[in-house]
Order: C-alpha cells, then structure tokens, then sequence
C-alpha cells in the first residue's frame, strides 16, 4: 500500500534546511555513515519535493562532509552538556527539520525547545512525534518575546547550528545577550562563517541563492563575540577542518581539510564556537 507523502512549500530562507535534511539524509545511505541521522532518510522519502530538480540535490552531494562534520559535532558538544546538567534548558534555534532532539534523546530532566519560523513548526508537527519534554515555538530566533515564556531557574543551552550567518549583526548580539542575561549560567553553542567565507558563500553557494537569503554576521575571531556579549567566555574555537570529527571522515577529505587547516584564511573560514557563561 503506497503512502502518501506531505507537500513541501516553503519559500524564502526556510527552503535552505531542505538543503541540511538532504545532506544528512545522503550521509546516513552512505556504506560509512558518520551523522547517521536516519531520521533524515526517512523524511526525505517522506516529503513530496522534487529533490532530483533541484539546486539543494546538484550541490550537497559535493557538500555533504561540511554538513555532518558540523552536526556531528554540535551533537558532541550538546551530549556533554546534557551530561552535566541533566536538569538544563535547551534552546535549539532556527532547528528546521533537524532531529537533533531524536538523535540525541535528552532525560525527562531537560526542557527542550525547537525555535523556527511558523511554516517550518507546522511542518515539523507533521513529520515528527511528541515527547515528553519537548516543545515547538512558533517565532523568528530574533523575536525577544518567545524567550519570555522559558523557565530560567536551571542552566541553559543555546544551540544554534547554520543560524548566525543569517542574522543583521546587531539582532544576533542582541539575542547572545538576552540569553546571558535571562539563564544563571550555561553554554552558547554555535558556527560562524568568517568574512571571508561569507563572500565565497555569495558566490558559490547555490541554494542560498536560490532560496533569496540575506547573509549578515560574519566574525573572524571569537574575540569579536566576547567584545560584544559581556558574560561569556570560551570553551573551545576551531575551524571546520580542524573539529575532531573531521577524522571520522575518509581519506580523501581528511588529506583535504589538514591542508585547509594550514592555510591562513582559509582555515578560518567556517569556524565552530562554544562559549559558556
């Protein structure tokens, strides 16, 4: 019996998680996954969305290693955390479709929050589950009301993977701060794209440009995030090519990325954050 599948219609900077679901969903049916995010497989073959047209499929099969490199480690990151604070609040901004809650599965201890746009929440209660503990908010990551209605009497995460770059400099300042300010301590986990990199995406990127996105922040250092958000500091700052899950992948790209890792400026064009507070 064929089961129907869910139409996708989004426009605007929502289409680029279609971007992220269809690399992680090309990482979990490869021999050697590293992510294995089968969630993704799953949806992929859930949603009525004509990937083999489209700039995302074209593109993110020769992209696929930057994608789960980077979940993959803000899974890391996230696991170590939660492990000691079982008791925490998690803010996982601009989430799309991603299944990090699934794949990370938190104890009934943590308050988990997925932030999206409307259409992206919508579309989310339809392809996933409920659990216990888990809540969807309906708002830009931007707005200054929804974080209002969290509870801050434990320790907070905010998660906020492939978001930054998408914000005017000032809101994303201005959203570091409100977290700061509202939690009695935690961890800010995000990726930022250097200037650098920022003008290599304008140019190459296909999806960005296909899904008409403004891109904003750019930071070269995390100096620059710890001169505008009094309260943090750093845990650890690495490039893409240097993040320890880089050696998960195979040769070719690892041989790849230690020469990105020694090259001036290119080492930092897409660099990991975790700052605490």
């Amino acid at each position: 019996m064929s089961v129907s599948k869910i139409h996708v219609d989004l426009s605007g900077p929502p289409q680029t998680m279609l971007d992220m679901l269809y690399g992680k969903a090309l990482d979990a049916d490869s021999p050697h996954p590293i992510l294995n995010d089968t969630f993704a497989k799953t949806l992929v073959e859930q949603l009525d969305y004509d990937w083999q047209a489209s700039a995302i499929t074209r593109q993110r099969r020769r992209q696929v290693a930057s994608i789960v490199v980077r979940g993959t480690q803000f899974d890391t990151w996230a696991r170590e955390f939660l492990a000691r604070h079982p008791q925490a609040v998690v803010l996982h901004l601009g989430c799309g479709l991603d299944s990090r809650v699934f794949r990370l599965d938190p104890g009934p201890g943590v308050q988990w929050y997925d932030v999206d746009y409307p259409d992206v929440i919508s579309l989310r209660e339809r392809l996933y589950p409920g659990r216990d503990h888990y809540h969807l908010v309906s708002a830009s990551a931007t707005d200054p009301s929804w974080l209002t209605a969290i509870p801050a009497d434990r320790p907070g995460l905010l998660l906020a993977e492939g978001l930054s770059m998408y914000l005017p400099e000032a809101e994303g300042v201005a959203l570091l701060r409100r977290v700061v300010e509202r939690f009695p301590a935690g961890e800010i986990q995000l990726d930022f794209w250097s200037r650098l990199g920022m003008r290599a995406q304008k140019r190459t990127n296909r999806v960005i440009t296909h899904s008409g996105s403004t891109l904003g922040w750019t930071v070269n250092r995390p100096e620059e995030v710890l001169a505008a958000v009094p309260g943090l500091r750093v845990i650890s700052a690495t490039s893409m090519f240097g993040a320890d899950t880089v050696e998960r992948l195979p040769k070719g790209h690892r041989r790849v990325a230690k020469v990105a890792s020694r090259t001036p400026g290119l080492r930092k064009i897409i660099q990991f954050h975790r700052y605490g507070f």
